[in-house]
């Protein structure tokens, strides 16, 4: 019997889940809305119960079920120790799942589960040293040195989205002011283009669309993208990364995206060169596909990630 995951990405607005087999093929998905505090719990068990139905109807023998969050995430015992968005504080993830399912749970960091699928399966394959910004509804990074993701003391490292890019700037929803996710997330983009007076657009994918021909979006736009690029001026001076990959659902955004953050980037750096900016392969599903490795290592078939995995792409020629 072909062995395979459960792999689920908790969201702030939706939870997304899909079965992965040892092969590394997406079998099933499903989504739900979030919900807060115990209704997420509770919709996250829900689709992994549906999901696990639907595997053995398929002939697939569930191993293990991953799971990948937002918040301060202590992969090693499994609890969110705050998780805003999602009403959790000290909340043992792992024990509220596994007990009821019966099966192996991981539980990891949502974004540092993205950087190690882009390691593993993606466009940072091949680097040791690499910089993953997930660009969502909030900004939250990877940081990938010598090989290894940084956690932090508190596990909670790659807070990248409330790194300051303008003092005494916008109100951010973290109670600061100035910070990155204020000017750059996908919410802040949709949000500043209304305030500013734009009408009939609620995502930031609806300002890219009248890119060119709105002068509204443009500023917009324009301002994201060099308070992105502050942003990663900083996370080079100090990590020195071979490769910067944007990630996460504004980066579908494409070339309109990458293209004037890492011209910017390159202007600011002005006496070292810039690292390489380039575009997820793995696009929105890299949390999913974290979730799946850490997933599979909790079984007998953990090897076979290794066996999805393309030829070496060396760091910065990739995507």
């Amino acid at each position: 019997m072909t062995g395979a995951v459960v792999a689920v990405d908790i969201g702030g607005t939706t939870v997304k889940a899909s079965v992965v087999d040892d092969r590394g093929v997406r079998r099933h998905q499903r989504s739900s809305p979030t919900g807060s505090g115990d209704r997420t719990v509770a919709v996250v068990r829900s689709l992994i119960e549906a999901l696990c139905g639907a595997a053995i109807d398929d002939g697939l023998d569930v191993l293990a079920a991953g799971v990948v969050t937002p918040g301060l995430v202590d992969a090693e015992t499994g609890t969110v120790a705050y998780a805003s968005n999602l009403g959790w504080r000290d909340l043992d993830l792992r024990a509220a799942l596994a007990g009821p399912l019966g099966l192996p749970v991981s539980v990891g960091h949502d974004v540092r589960a993205a950087g190690r699928a882009e390691r593993h399966l993606g466009v940072a394959r091949g680097a040791d040293d690499f910089v993953l910004l997930q660009l969502g509804t909030g900004i939250a990074a990877a940081l990938v040195t010598g090989g290894a993701l940084v956690t932090g003391a508190g596990s909670a490292a790659g807070e990248a989205g409330h790194m300051p890019v303008h003092p005494d700037g916008e109100q951010c929803p973290c109670g600061k002011r100035g910070c990155l996710e204020a000017y750059a997330a996908g919410a802040a983009v949709a949000r500043r283009y209304g305030a500013g007076g734009g009408a009939g657009v609620t995502t930031a994918r609806g300002v890219v669309e009248l890119l060119g021909r709105d002068p509204l979006a443009d500023r917009v736009w324009n301002e994201a993208t060099r308070a992105l690029a502050f942003g990663l001026s900083t996370l080079t001076m100090l990590l020195d990364p071979a490769l910067i990959v944007l990630g996460g659902g504004l980066a579908q955004a494409g070339d309109a995206l990458r293209v004037p953050v890492e011209r910017t980037l390159a202007d600011l750096l002005v006496w070292r060169d810039a690292p390489p900016v380039r575009l997820s392969e793995l696009g929105p599903a890299a949390g999913q596909w974290g979730a799946a490795i850490e997933a599979f290592a909790l079984t007998p078939s953990a090897a076979c990630v290794q066996a999805w995995a393309r030829p070496v792409v060396p760091a910065g020629r990739g995507g």
